[in-house]
């Protein structure tokens, strides 16, 4: 929220105080408090009538201070609060007359008593600080207030917000905020977190994460489940500020020598990936949105993908499984699919997984509705006049509200019985369309809910898949996201164009996400809106088949390769096979992410940090540590990537060798992109290429870059059941000796 007019004049509406000095320092558990008048106090008189803040530091992790800044301490905001797991640091405290020190883990935390600035070090080096109003307390829309008796009669009449501003250095890059499809760097950006069905193509974002990170060494998190503004060097071009409405707010400052260990201690508060089935990476095949279909028309689908040798792993009905007007009351259209039972126990002989699409609205006119609104088990108007209903979807929708116990399990079982039906997994739609003029079971503050909504929808859902499944078994395929709902895998990228600009626009909004705590990541291959080229599926295709997850899905046409061209068919076969090869080196990936929270799509800063060359990149990633993914996204098959230096690197799809620190520009056909292997790495290979589920230690293969003479490389896989190979690979004599230990 923009609250000055230039540096020095605030608004004409806005009314601040900002901490001035730290007039006390004291003592509490796990850090200090410091109370902090809008201006200094040097006598008793100059103690009255002033605004003052109380700000906490307290260590909630490992390299992970927590601040609490307050106005109103009785305050109750009522909003919904994200579940943290807190596991402090030992604190040393030094309170001087002139500074308060605070050390806990790797940061040190100074306070100025005469000014209340403070700086956040780590090693003795600068991470981030505050000073001169970067604190503060604003009311906003203040009128003035009467002491006469009447209605008017010393009323509070402002909207009350809670201010924060952190310096940038020169050169210091902002990254995160959830799935963002605006350019990567945040600085310049003004981003809101306010979850909303908007595409891929604004600055309007489906999952909101009130967390960022630099490339300075630290990340910050605001632990509000509220409207959270970000100004990122767009108000006062030397800060990132934010601010929350009411009269507390709450923010951790983490650090981290490199991204991954940011990552880990910001993953360490919020929660970890689960970990995710082996099945889930192969191909998803859709029905598509608007296409009408029957069991005919998906076996089709599905014998179509046989007859060409594609391997499929996961097939997904989408929104038409369900009877017109009747979404989602989870009843099939029985019409078009007569005897569901059994058709899926065909498709399972087939070898492949089910998928269907839900989300948490219920339209009026059934069965489902009349049970939710006998029992109470929806969302209420804020007026009292019954319960909220809206038509932007289906008619008369209604909301469940999972803020009620009974109401979270009722819906469970609803999903309870798609499983027992045959379903293995759902796609978890919508749930960022929810409206702030309702009331909820547990009272919570309905515009604090309109974020925190998503992380309670899929929460109810993963864990009763996971509760019939098992813990290695359970997955979502949700749109919407806050912070923590990365304990909830998979996500993906929401409703693309078929366009080159915005398959850039989706790998940016992919990369933002992947650099706000979550792990996996998938979209809808070729574009949900219009129809692709051949051209622009193809290099889809690529792109898509090198993300964590990989489906094909669509609006208006089917997406099965066969509908673009014959070649398209051999494309999608080539890059199937490619990343089912890749499985014993992608699912080792899993356990860090469920370990540690580091995503398997990497941004290039992410991976090279010390590398100027990879701070702004944005149309080219890492696939965990040793493989660089740079797509194509022109006709004419055109790649431009950079390499980052310190290395050198070698293409796996055609073995060329480029040393690093320099860009290239090269052309590329439909079977080859830059896939680059960093050298001085091993790349384990698998033996089979039909399926993403295996023993990945049988049969195995390695590809091994750049080996160095007498240079001894190693790599560790991990089976789907744990159990780990340490491969080593080291050049003698001009002899390559590859080794396997299971261990």
């Amino acid at each position: 929220m923009k609250y000055t007019e230039g540096y020095w004049l605030r608004k004409e509406n806005i009314m601040a105080s900002f901490a001035s000095q730290a007039f006390r320092v004291r003592p509490i558990e796990n850090g200090m408090r410091v109370t902090a008048p809008e201006r200094p106090i040097h006598s008793r008189a100059d103690a009255l009538d002033l605004t003052v803040l109380t700000i906490d530091f307290v260590s909630a992790g490992h390299n992970d201070i927590a601040v609490t800044l307050y106005h109103d301490m009785g305050y109750e905001s009522r909003e919904p609060r994200f579940s943290l797991d807190t596991a402090p640091d030992s604190v040393e405290l030094r309170i001087d007359d002139d500074e308060a020190e605070m050390r806990a883990g790797d940061i040190t935390v100074k306070v100025d008593r005469n000014t209340c600035a403070c700086r956040f070090e780590a090693g003795g080096k600068l991470l981030t600080s505050w000073g001169f109003r970067n604190v503060g307390y604003l009311r906003v829309n203040k009128t003035p207030s009467f002491f006469e008796a009447g209605p008017g009669y010393f009323q509070r009449t402002w909207e009350p917000y809670m201010l924060t501003e952190l310096s940038l250095k020169p050169q210091e890059c902002v990254y995160g905020f959830g799935e963002r499809f605006t350019p990567f760097v945040k600085n310049g950006q003004t981003v809101e977190i306010w979850n909303e069905d908007g595409g891929t193509a604004s600055a309007v974002s489906y999952k909101n994460v009130p967390f960022y990170m630099t490339n300075e060494h630290y990340g910050v998190f605001v632990d509000s489940t509220d409207h959270v503004s970000f100004e990122c060097a767009s108000e006062k071009v030397e800060y990132v500020s934010f601010t929350v409405p009411g009269e507390v707010m709450r923010w951790h400052l983490f650090y981290g020598e490199r991204p991954a260990d940011i990552i880990e201690a910001y993953t360490a508060l919020t929660g970890r990936p689960a970990m995710i089935p082996p099945w889930s990476f192969g191909l998803w095949l859709s029905t598509s949105f608007k296409p009408s279909y029957d069991e005919t028309t998906v076996s089709e689908m599905i014998e179509g993908m046989e007859k060409r040798n594609i391997p499929l792993s996961v097939f997904h009905f989408d929104c038409y499984w369900l009877k017109a007007l009747h979404w989602c009351d989870f009843r099939w259209d029985e019409e078009q699919f007569p005897d569901v039972r059994a058709m899926l126990a065909r498709y399972h002989g087939r070898g492949l997984k089910i998928c269907a699409w839900i989300n948490p609205y219920v339209a009026q006119d059934t069965e489902m509705f009349e049970e939710g609104k006998e029992k109470g088990y929806f969302l209420m108007r804020s007026d009292g006049r019954g319960i909220k209903q809206v038509d932007n979807w289906q008619p008369g929708l209604a909301l469940v509200d999972f803020t009620n116990p009974a109401a979270a399990k009722w819906y469970a079982g609803k999903i309870r019985d798609l499983l027992d039906m045959g379903i293995d997994c759902v796609k978890t739609d919508f749930g960022e369309r929810i409206p702030v003029d309702v009331s909820y079971y547990d009272g919570s503050d309905p515009a604090a809910m309109h974020n925190y909504y998503s992380f309670l929808y899929n929460q109810t859902v993963f864990r009763e898949i996971e509760r019939i499944k098992g813990k290695d078994q359970a997955l979502v395929f949700a749109r919407s996201a806050t912070a923590g709902s990365q304990q909830f895998p998979v996500h993906w990228g929401g409703d693309c164009f078929a366009s080159y600009a915005s398959m850039a626009e989706t790998l940016r909004g992919g990369l933002s996400f992947l650099s706000s705590g979550f792990a996996y990541w998938s979209h809808d291959i070729s574009g949900f809106e219009a129809t692709a080229s051949p051209d622009l599926y193809k290099r889809w295709v690529q792109f898509g088949l090198l993300s964590s997850h990989s489906r094909l899905h669509g609006s208006d046409t089917y997406r099965v390769p066969w509908v673009f061209d014959e070649e398209s068919c051999e494309v999608l076969r080539r890059f199937v096979n490619l990343k089912c090869t890749l499985m014993p080196y992608l699912y080792t990936l899993t356990y860090e992410a469920h370990e540690k929270g580091t995503p398997l799509m990497r941004p290039m800063f992410f991976e090279f940090p010390d590398d100027p060359g990879c701070r702004t990149l944005d149309l080219q990633y890492m696939l965990g540590d040793s493989l660089l993914v740079a797509p194509v996204f022109n006709e004419e098959g055109t790649a431009e990537f950079f390499l980052p230096a310190g290395h050198s690197w070698t293409n796996y799809l055609d073995g060329e060798v480029l040393s690093g620190g320099r860009w290239y520009r090269r052309t590329y056909d439909y079977f080859h992109m830059p896939l680059f292997v960093k050298n001085g790495t091993i790349l384990p290979v698998g033996s089979n290429d039909q399926r993403p589920d295996y023993d990945y230690t049988e049969g195995l293969d390695v590809f091994v870059a750049g080996a160095k003479e007498g240079e001894l490389m190693t790599r560790i896989v991990r089976n789907t059941d744990g159990k780990e190979l340490l491969i080593t690979a080291q050049q003698k004599d001009g002899h390559l000796i590859v080794e396997k230990k299971r261990k």
